[in-house]
C-alpha cells in the first residue's frame, strides 16, 4: 500500500490549494479515505473524509464551507480543494486509508499514511 500526497505550499490568508494523494496497492474504490492535519505542538486531526463513491463526507467545523474532499475511482486520487485559507490552516496534511469495517474520524481508525505535505499559511 502506497499513498503519494502532494500539492502543500506557501499561500497568502484567503488563498487557494488543491492536494492531491495518489494511492496504489490496494483496491482503491473498496476503502473510505480521509485527510487529516498536524500542526507543530498539535495532535492529529481529522479535517475531512469521504466514503467509497464520491457522495457523503464529513468536515471539521474548523474548515466546513471551505474545504471540500473528493475523490476520482478511475484515478485511484483523492483530493482536498482548500479555499478561503487561513494562517491556522498551516499544518502538515497527511491523506490516510480507513481500514475495513473503521468508523468515523479517529486517527486510530485509519491503517495507512501518506508522507504528508507541508501546507504554510501567511497572513
Amino acid at each position: 500500500v502506497q499513498l503519494q500526497a502532494s500539492g502543500g505550499g506557501l499561500v497568502q490568508a484567503g488563498g487557494s490549494l488543491r492536494l492531491s494523494c495518489a494511492a496504489s496497492g490496494f483496491i482503491f474504490v473498496g476503502y473510505s479515505m480521509g485527510w487529516f492535519r498536524q500542526a507543530p505542538g498539535k495532535e492529529r486531526e481529522c479535517v475531512a473524509y469521504i466514503g467509497r463513491s464520491d457522495i457523503g463526507a464529513y468536515y471539521s467545523d474548523s474548515v466546513k464551507g471551505r474545504f471540500t474532499i473528493s475523490r476520482d475511482n478511475a484515478k485511484n486520487t483523492v483530493y482536498l480543494q482548500m479555499n478561503n485559507l487561513k494562517p491556522e490552516d498551516t499544518a502538515v496534511y497527511y491523506c490516510a486509508r480507513r481500514r475495513v469495517g473503521g468508523l468515523g474520524a479517529s486517527r486510530y481508525e485509519y491503517d495507512y499514511w501518506g508522507q504528508g505535505t507541508l501546507v504554510t499559511v501567511s497572513s
